[in-house]
């Protein structure tokens, strides 16, 4: 005998993601389309051969077909320092797309947006694309990566946490 369950409506769902810790990531991006960035938290591995994350964006953002026409991106990890950035790229505070890349937090040798003190650079091309729903499941394939050390940004509850970094390697 098979049971069926019904699944949870929209608003559970969403309360049920708000309890899943996230790190805070702006993906940024530049070429033919512009040069664009938003603040995303859907961005997980994929595989190390070859070294893939997906980032998962809304179709509904202006960010979205920019991102798909020029393909380069960066995840720029946010650090426990970068909350009022986050608020700035996820569109809140209403700063306008070219007044963010006018501060001088970016590295200009860059072919794409690199925040030069994120916790981590994650820079890649996008080589798929999938449509889910409302978002793009989007699989880049890491280029290159730069790592620090210090504590990290999440997302938790409807709120930005700030996550110590307790190894003593700070």
């Amino acid at each position: 005998m098979v049971t069926t369950i019904a699944g949870p409506d929209r608003t559970e769902f969403r309360e049920a993601m708000a309890h899943l810790p996230a790190a805070v990531n702006i993906l940024t991006t530049d070429g033919p389309g512009g040069r664009y960035g938003m603040t995303v938290s859907a961005v997980c591995s994929v595989t190390d051969a070859p070294p893939t994350v997906l980032v998962c964006v809304n179709r509904g953002s202006a960010t979205h077909d920019v991102i798909s026409g020029n393909r380069r991106v960066c995840v720029n990890v946010l650090g426990g320092h970068h909350e009022e950035l986050a608020l700035h790229f996820s569109g809140v505070t209403k700063v306008p797309m070219p007044e963010r890349f006018a501060w001088d937090i970016w590295d200009p040798a860059e072919e794409v947006p690199v925040l030069r003190d994120a916790l981590v650079n994650i820079v890649g091309t996008v080589r798929d694309r999938k449509t889910m729903g409302s978002h793009s499941v989007m699989f880049v394939e890491v280029e290159r990566v730069h790592v620090r050390q210090g504590d990290s940004l999440v997302y938790f509850n409807r709120r930005f946490h700030r996550l110590e970094n307790t190894t003593g390697t700070e």
